[in-house]
């Protein structure tokens, strides 16, 4: 599934090829994705130009003067940029043309993403209101993660995944962030102090740049937005490495369950 990164590694790359590109056609392949694309999506699009591309937690957002579109990648889906003549593939839903000969193709083989319309304010949709903060941003830190946690049974690494307290944290991330930390993933969440949330918070930070900067975790579906796989796996220190030695004391790592999620971590390194 995209996370943070490879859905900020999309923004980044397609916003500079349609801000400010005005939309000509909404080819629309197939409606039923997660959510039913809206029928009259081709009929408001058209003629509005695309003010900006931005993210909140994994939803692009496209602002234009009437409202804002949101497109969730699912568990398989991906934006590319076209250019007019390139036929459709068997999983190309949605083209967006636009007046320059630009195209932006939505794929999706599963049909969990999302393309959905709001011209309402973009903060108040029900998708987004009551998601936490993002994690790259200065409202985010050891202080605010202690803040919440208190009095919380929950594992630590089931806390930080919840798109409540924070987002963008996916199983991979945390997996790797708590490594860094020292944290092991099956600690009560209200148990834990404030200093060692403050280097959590900073782990997560610097593990999600990190994979921005890569372009992406390698996963079986996901590519950027040129077509062409991410490559921050090859710098995972504990996912998927179960049974390897610990990259610090090269002690085996071992692999348990928790919210039925792959978690890895390392017993000796990890408290």
């Amino acid at each position: 599934m995209p996370e943070l990164p490879e859905v900020e590694t999309t923004c980044r790359g397609i916003a500079p090829h349609i801000e400010g590109q005005t939309i000509k056609q909404v080819i629309i392949r197939q409606f039923q994705l997660r959510w039913p694309v809206p029928e009259s999506l081709n009929q408001i699009l058209t003629g509005l130009s695309i003010r900006s591309v931005s993210r909140r937690a994994k939803y692009l957002l496209f602002t234009t003067s009437a409202g804002t579109m949101l497109v969730h990648l699912g568990m398989s889906g991906n934006l590319r940029i076209m250019t007019t003549g390139q036929g459709p593939g068997k999983h190309d839903h949605i083209d967006f043309i636009f007046n320059d000969g630009t195209v932006l193709r939505f794929n999706d083989p599963r049909r969990f993403g999302a393309v959905l319309w709001t011209s309402a304010p973009i903060a108040e949709h029900q998708l987004l209101k009551d998601l936490g903060p993002e994690p790259l941003l200065a409202d985010f830190n050891g202080e605010l993660l202690y803040s919440l946690s208190r009095n919380r049974k929950v594992r630590v690494k089931s806390f930080i995944m919840d798109s409540h307290i924070v987002v963008g944290v996916g199983n991979i991330y945390a997996n790797e962030a708590l490594f860094m930390a020292g944290i092991l993933p099956s600690r009560q969440a209200g148990k834990i102090s404030l200093a060692r949330y403050q280097k959590l918070a900073e782990t997560i930070q610097v593990v999600l740049q990190n994979s921005i900067q890569q372009g992406g975790t390698t996963l079986r579906d996901f590519v950027n937005e040129a077509g062409n796989p991410g490559y921050f796996k090859q710098q995972l220190r504990v996912y998927g490495r179960k049974g390897l030695p610990c990259v610090y004391c090269q002690q085996p790592l071992k692999e348990i369950r928790l919210a039925n999620r792959s978690t890895v971590f390392c017993s000796d390194c990890q408290r």
